[in-house]
């Protein structure tokens, strides 16, 4: 009740990601295809990594966490913008608004984290191979899910916390398709500058020391797999390849949003669009296209089911 009574706004107007309907129409069916097509790959990913035992290994465990928070991830803010894009009046409840903001800090945190701890396997995979069943048993692999889990919980109560302080008693229109801190604490009816300060700290600090702290591990790596003449230096460097690519993926957009002052530029919509719905269903397909263990046991799970 305190909540609710601290606040004069029960809705806000979401703007959208555009005013032309030709582009919203383009859009939603873009989206849609993209989904119907990439979705269920996700959802192969992770059938495929539980259904065969070869595929047991730490690093295909944390593979199949990623596309399950991916899949997670994209039910976030994607199902409501197609259904936005087909509605006159885009409008989200102020617990609905709250409810949208943990829960894609939430799991978005817990995928930042999920990369720092698979930086981690490779790390110890590559550079201390004899320790690597040691340290990477399957007790460790399931502390560190649930800390990263714990982690992005912690992340995103935190932001929570100091929005539903915030009084909203005045304008209630976001300028994106989607409920995130930005928009959301630029409708205060209060000085946000030290709330501001608090989200750059939380988020977009954070966000640039895992970036920072995990291109220089995957540098480590990648120096001591050059320097080794082993056969599987190939496949290492396949493997941390593609682990930067998602990092890229990941972080760029994540640090363009939240590692600056919460002001309005063109270019803020069109990135939180590839950061919320493009991205995350990506990144485990883009992981898998180059993992041929996974692609090997994929087409056996897809031709016993086809066959049979």
């Amino acid at each position: 009740m305190e909540i609710e009574n601290s606040t004069v706004v029960k809705e806000f107007i979401l703007l959208g990601l555009t005013q032309s309907q030709n582009i919203q129409l383009l859009v939603f069916v873009l989206v849609l295809i993209f989904y119907l097509i990439i979705l269920p790959g996700n959802f192969l990913i992770i059938v495929t990594i539980k259904s065969d035992p070869a595929l047991t290994a730490p690093l295909y465990f944390f593979l199949g966490n990623l596309a399950f928070l991916d899949a997670s991830y994209s039910f976030i803010v994607a199902p409501r913008m197609l259904v936005d894009f087909l509605s006159e009046k885009k409008v989200i409840s102020y617990r609905d608004c709250i409810t949208q903001l943990f829960f894609l800090h939430f799991l978005g945190g817990g995928e930042g984290l999920l990369l720092v701890v698979m930086a981690f396997d490779r790390y110890i995979a590559i550079c201390r191979p004899l320790h690597y069943s040691t340290v990477m048993n399957p007790r460790a692999c399931y502390a560190l899910l649930l800390a990263l889990w714990l982690g992005g919980f912690i992340h995103s109560i935190i932001q929570v916390a100091l929005i539903l302080r915030l009084p909203f008693c005045g304008p209630n229109q976001l300028e994106n398709f989607f409920c995130d801190v930005p928009q959301v604490i630029k409708l205060a009816c209060t000085d946000t500058f030290v709330v501001e300060l608090l989200m750059v700290s939380n988020s977009g600090l954070l966000t640039l020391l895992c970036f920072l702290g995990l291109l220089a591990s995957y540098s480590v790596i990648v120096c001591r797999v050059r320097g080794s003449s082993s056969e599987g230096k190939n496949k290492a460097l396949s493997t941390c390849t593609t682990h930067v690519i998602i990092i890229l993926l990941m972080f760029g957009p994540a640090i363009f949003i939240y590692t600056r002052p919460f002001k309005t530029f063109p270019a803020d919509k069109v990135v939180s669009f590839f950061h919320t719905v493009i991205f995350p269903l990506m990144n485990p397909v883009i992981y898998t296209l180059r993992n041929q263990e996974v692609k090997s046991s994929m087409k056996r799970l897809l031709s016993r089911h086809v066959f049979c």
